[in-house]
């Protein structure tokens, strides 16, 4: 079931009549307003204008959503190729007027080389558990060309768990990893399949990256426990 597709296509076509709700595993309720997923630059965090201004070459917008930032890199000039597993959302990025778009599973996409790899709104969530992260860093290596680079940004959602007196932080142990959660979303009276998301804290998206032959850098840190990465192939 495509609720994200459907909410974009909605706001899309001017039939905006309510946001997306999401439900996690960790208890929280939260809403994903649609108007946010259409922002233009000025109105993107700064991580996200960070990365967008260090794109280079051919770009791969991998889980574009509604194609905002295909959309600046394409206003600039920048070969870019938007890519969703949702058929909505690449619709949308179409009807928004993106130029290239692909509507597959980044893992099923093959036999084509970009120069950059870049997937923000913690796009490396999509990964879905700690344990998939390397074949998806081995799969992403596959799809660059030499000198080429990933850019991608995630939050590190320790602060979310109690603190105990010794200031160490409270995590159930049927938890892997910390930042494996499970996501529910409900749009227009339907609700979506549950779904895997991945937040990975800086040190072990290093330590992951380095297992797979790549350079890890930080390139900059958010306000909220979030940062951008720059990762390149050794």
């Amino acid at each position: 079931m495509d609720i994200l597709g459907k909410a974009l296509l909605d706001y899309q076509k001017g039939n905006y009549i309510e946001d997306i709700k999401t439900f996690s595993s960790l208890d929280e309720e939260d809403t994903i307003p649609l108007p946010y997923l259409f922002r233009n630059y000025g109105e993107m965090p700064a991580i996200e204008q960070k990365a967008l201004q260090l794109c280079r070459g051919s770009v791969l917008d991998i889980g574009c959503g509604a194609g905002s930032h295909s959309l600046y890199l394409q206003e600039k000039e920048v070969q870019v190729t938007a890519l969703d597993s949702s058929k909505g959302a690449v619709e949308t990025c179409k009807l928004r007027g993106v130029k290239l778009t692909q509507n597959c599973s980044i893992l099923d996409y093959k036999n084509q080389k970009f120069d950059t790899l870049l997937l923000l709104m913690n796009g490396i969530g999509i990964v879905g558990r700690l344990e998939f992260l390397k074949t998806y860093l081995t799969h992403f290596k596959s799809l660059l060309n030499t000198n080429g680079q990933i850019l991608l940004d995630s939050s590190n959602i320790i602060y979310m768990f109690d603190v105990d007196e010794d200031g160490g932080h409270w995590i159930p142990e049927s938890k892997a990893y910390y930042g494996e959660v499970e996501f529910t979303m409900k749009y227009n009276g339907e609700i979506g399949n549950p779904f895997s998301w991945l937040y990975l804290d800086y040190k072990t998206l290093q330590n992951a990256a380095w297992d797979c032959q790549f350079e890890c850098e930080l390139v900059s840190e958010g306000k909220h426990y979030d940062y951008l990465a720059r990762l390149t192939a050794i």
